[in-house]
């Protein structure tokens, strides 16, 4: 039986892409890199063109292939992270020098690849049993950026004001 994984197509940057993501996610490592021969549209010969890697341990490749397509988020890593100080951390790294955050913990990466960064407990929070609780949780949810996790407590609980 064949592997499954992720293939990505970046536009020149895979290469950066996979080493910052060796240098940030634990358990991430390049395995091997292939440069283009000749005659491969949108690259130049000898440039990096296909990068295997780990990614916190799943198999990965990306693909250094020209402009024709472009990653959104339709496809994104979902990171889990043991608490706040960790969604803190993750949150800060993926989405600097140029990273674009949005709502629900969702950013894209400098290099255009898109995450959801979220603490474990969210999914505590929405499997509790007061549907009330997870109602407010997620309409606190709804209105944050990075996943607070002080914050979905205190609205599950009903001490967050609703808005």
């Amino acid at each position: 039986m064949g592997a499954v994984r992720p293939h990505l197509w970046f536009h020149d940057r895979a290469g950066d892409a996979a080493a910052f993501y060796a240098a940030t996610i634990p358990n991430t490592s390049i395995t091997s890199i292939v440069t283009a021969p000749p005659g491969i549209p949108d690259v130049d010969e000898g440039a990096t063109f296909i990068v295997e890697l780990q990614l916190d341990g799943m198999p990965a490749t990306f693909l250094n292939a020209g402009p024709s397509f472009t990653l959104d988020e339709a496809f994104s890593f979902y990171l889990t992270c043991d608490g706040q100080e960790e969604v803190d951390h993750y949150w800060e790294a993926l989405a600097a020098d140029g990273g674009q955050t949005s709502q629900c913990g969702w950013l894209r990466d400098r290099f255009g690849v898109s995450w959801q960064v979220v603490p474990r407990q969210l999914d505590d929070v929405m499997s509790r049993p007061d549907k009330a609780g997870v109602a407010r949780a997620t309409a606190a949810l709804m209105q944050m950026t990075k996943i607070d996790v002080a914050t979905l407590e205190a609205a599950y609980s009903g001490e967050l004001a609703s808005t």
